[in-house]
C-alpha cells in the first residue's frame, strides 16, 4: 500500500526573548504561532479496526501534539536558561507567570528543533514525523524535515 502524509495545523501564544541579539528580538515580546505536523504512514488495512483507511486519527495526531507541545508553550514565556534572563524568570514565576527555561536560544529553529523531539518520542511506532513548519510571523516560519535529519 502506499505511504500518505497527513498534516494538522495547531496554534499557540507566546513570548520570548533572544539575549545577545542585535535587534529588536532581544527585547521581550510575543508571537501567535502556527505549527503544522505532517507525519507519514500507511492507512491502516484491516478493515475490522474502526480507523480502517486512516494512517493516523486527527484527534490522536492533536492529543499527542497537544500534549507534548501546544500546552507547554501555550500563554508561556521562552527563555534561554544560560542567560540573565532567568532573573526575570525568577521574578516573572514567582508573580505566577507560565515560564519555560530551554537549553538553547528560543527562535523559531531552536523551537522547531526541540518540538520534532518532543512529538518524535510521543507518536506510535508505525508512524514517523514527516516535517513541521513553525510560522512565528505571517512571513516568517521555520521548517523542519526528517529526510534532512
Amino acid at each position: 500500500m502506499s505511504k500518505i502524509r497527513i498534516t494538522k495545523k495547531f496554534t499557540f501564544e507566546a513570548g520570548h526573548a533572544l539575549y545577545g541579539y542585535d535587534g529588536k528580538c532581544k527585547n521581550v515580546h510575543g508571537h501567535s504561532y502556527k505549527l503544522y505536523v505532517t507525519v507519514i504512514g500507511e492507512p491502516i488495512k484491516d478493515k475490522g479496526n474502526v480507523k480502517y483507511g486512516m494512517v493516523i486519527d486527527f484527534s490522536d495526531l492533536k492529543s499527542i501534539v497537544k500534549k507534548e507541545v501546544v500546552d507547554s508553550f501555550d500563554h508561556s514565556i521562552i527563555f534561554n536558561q544560560n542567560t540573565p534572563h532567568v532573573d526575570l524568570a525568577k521574578i516573572l514565576k514567582s508573580q505566577g507567570h507560565k515560564v519555560i527555561l530551554v537549553n538553547y536560544q528560543p527562535t523559531s529553529e531552536g523551537m522547531i528543533i526541540d518540538i520534532a523531539n518532543k512529538i518524535n518520542n510521543a507518536l506510535p511506532k508505525n508512524i514517523q514525523l514527516h516535517s513541521l513548519k513553525l510560522q512565528e510571523t505571517d512571513t516568517s516560519y521555520s521548517e523542519w524535515f526528517a529526510a534532512d535529519n
